[in-house]
């Protein structure tokens, strides 16, 4: 459990503060739009209406008490980047800041923000991966080129075990759960055998899973 400061509660915002609060964490908002913390109050321990660009406003959260401060603030850039210099200027532990775009987010880098995040592009190259290619469940990217694909196996793999496949030696790649109707089964031992109706957890690099997906 964290504590965690939300500022500005647009969609993002929002549905930020619902996941982080279902995970138990301890939640403060703020936001200028009070009708915007209505329907989260159930969900936060403390919620403030104010305009964080505003020094005193800022000031009276006491931002250094928090784990981590998440700046949401989408349609305002410059707001967006003040508050984040000052949040780090106030002692704020860690700020993670949106972005919409690749300038915004060099800025908030250079002016405090340990983190920047794109929820929209993030979301689109999701989406983009997994409709271009048959057989793609679900995807997340971890960085540095690797990333862990949900994936159908292959046709030649059907009745054939990892150990016989070789998979890790011939295909660079690491098969760390599979997903049936039952659940999901992790780290399968090298003995075992690949159905037709299963989905595989597969991770890797980004280049040597494409490979694998453009067989399926």
């Amino acid at each position: 459990m964290k504590s965690i400061l939300i500022i500005g509660l647009g969609r993002f915002g929002s549905h930020l503060c619902m996941d982080l609060s279902k995970l138990d964490n301890e939640i403060m908002i703020v936001d200028q739009d009070e009708s915007r913390l209505e329907d989260l109050l159930p969900h936060v321990i403390s919620a403030k209406i104010g305009d964080c660009s505003n020094e005193k406003v800022l000031r009276s959260l006491g931002v250094g008490n928090f784990d981590i401060c998440f700046v949401c603030i989408g349609n305002n850039f410059q707001s967006s980047l003040e508050i984040t210099s000052q949040l780090k200027e106030l002692g704020a532990k860690y700020v993670v800041s949106k972005a919409n775009r690749d300038i915004h987010a060099k800025f908030l880098l250079r002016n405090g923000a340990d983190e920047v995040i794109y929820p929209d592009r993030d979301i689109a190259e999701k989406v983009a991966v997994r409709f271009s290619a048959n057989q793609v469940f679900d995807y997340v990217e971890l960085g540095k080129g690797f990333s862990i694909y949900e994936i159908a196996p292959l046709p030649e793999w059907i009745g054939h075990s990892i150990k016989s496949l070789d998979i890790r030696a011939k295909y660079h790649t690491n098969i760390i759960g599979v997903k049936t109707d039952e659940g999901m089964t992790l780290m399968p031992g090298p003995d075992y055998v690949f159905r037709r109706e299963e989905h595989l957890m597969v991770i890797g690099h980004q280049m040597d899973i494409e490979k694998i997906i453009k067989k399926l």
